[in-house]
């Protein structure tokens, strides 16, 4: 019996990862749609979705009552997305959230736990893997069955996924986080700075969709900043792009309108900096017309700090999340008529669509991409 070339069994498989390709982009196809999508014959076609339907990772449709009425109908195919999973793992400070999804992006589980901001880093391993383990329990899997697990945590992460610096987390700088969860949960994980995570996850399903370079302006507890550029994270050479500095207990200059008048209006109570924003926040909507000054000048003071990067990256848009974007226009108008006054290109300035579920969502996405990478692999 002659063998099949080591040529022709390469083929086959190019052949067969650009059909799943074709199915994967797509809701449905036939086969008559796949060949000329691939270029291949419809025997190849058919042969290929043969092979596929066995190995469990397309499913066809059943012909509706319609279609058999008008004579046979063309055999249609759709990607299996519970062919496989995959996790992401929003790291914060306060709040753990975990998502299962399946190779589609449907989310099929989430879980959340909240956690003492100064819980040890063993401990918040340890309650992220309690977690995972929920998760996947709510999704009907085995962890062990993840494909891969992204996770999004504040700080300067490096190559390996170990936290370089943090000046958020107690007891976090140093941690090598990828290792660490890698071995509790015994499946590839894979580390990102959570700003990164939150700008991919609004070019995936938010406010960025369709769009190649944002800028993701975190506001709340802390300022952050994410960038995409060329329609990818930007890490910068250092894994620090976007790292605005270490201003522990978040108190950058621009939040000094708003603690000023908190303490004025209210000298009884001691606020964190994002407790005085949304503070003056809720007694503008309430009509307070010194408060709505002040929400301007910490609205303009970020677009001041802002400008810098605007100007010389020039971006198409900016997102602005976090817990003050639930502002709204209250936040993004001021930052929008400041960018348009001194931006040769001012960006659109929009609020994030994601809210707190950004970095989890970034980091499904970042498990999604490795999971892909191997499922269209032609060796």
């Amino acid at each position: 019996m002659p063998r099949e070339s080591g040529d022709a069994s390469f083929l086959r498989r190019l052949n067969q990862v650009a059909v799943l390709r074709a199915l994967h982009a797509t809701e449905s196809a036939t086969l008559a749609e796949l060949a000329r999508a691939t270029r291949v014959s419809r025997a190849t076609a058919e042969a290929i979705m043969e092979t596929l339907l066995r190995e469990g990772q397309v499913e066809e449709f059943a012909p509706s009552a319609t279609e058999g009425l008008r004579g046979r109908p063309a055999r249609r195919f759709a990607f299996r997305g519970a062919v496989g999973h995959v996790a992401g793992v929003g790291i914060g400070a306060a709040r753990l959230t975990v998502m299962v999804a399946d190779l589609r992006g449907r989310i099929v589980a989430r879980e959340q736990v909240s956690v003492p901001t100064d819980l040890s880093s063993a401990g918040r391993l340890d309650a992220i893997g309690t977690l995972v383990e929920q998760a996947c329990a709510a999704a009907g899997i085995a962890v062990a069955a993840l494909t891969a697990v992204g996770v999004g945590t504040t700080g300067v992460i490096d190559g390996e996924g170990r936290v370089v610096k943090s000046v958020v987390l107690a007891d976090w700088t140093g941690v090598p986080l990828q290792a660490e969860l890698a071995r509790r949960l015994a499946v590839p994980v894979l580390v990102e700075n959570d700003m990164r995570l939150a700008v991919l996850a609004e070019h995936w399903r938010g406010a960025a969709r369709g769009r190649t370079d944002v800028m993701y302006l975190h506001t709340g507890s802390r300022i952050g900043l994410g960038l995409l550029l060329g329609g990818a994270p930007y890490r910068g050479s250092h894994a620090a792009a976007g790292e605005l500095g270490g201003h522990p207990n978040s108190r950058w200059r621009t939040f000094q309108h708003v603690m000023d008048y908190a303490m004025a209006v209210d000298p009884g109570e001691l606020r964190a900096p994002s407790q005085a924003a949304l503070f003056a926040l809720d007694r503008a909507r309430e009509g307070d017309a010194g408060a709505a000054r002040v929400v301007e000048s910490f609205a303009r003071s970020l677009a001041e700090a802002l400008v810098t990067l605007v100007t010389p990256l020039d971006p198409e848009l900016l997102v602005v999340g976090g817990s003050l974007a639930q502002a709204g226009e209250q936040l993004t108008e001021p930052i929008r008529v400041y960018l348009g006054e001194v931006c040769l290109y001012p960006p659109e300035v929009v609020v994030s669509e994601l809210g707190a579920d950004a970095v989890c969502l970034g980091a499904v996405r970042h498990a999604l991409n490795e999971a892909e990478r191997l499922l269209f692999a032609s060796a």
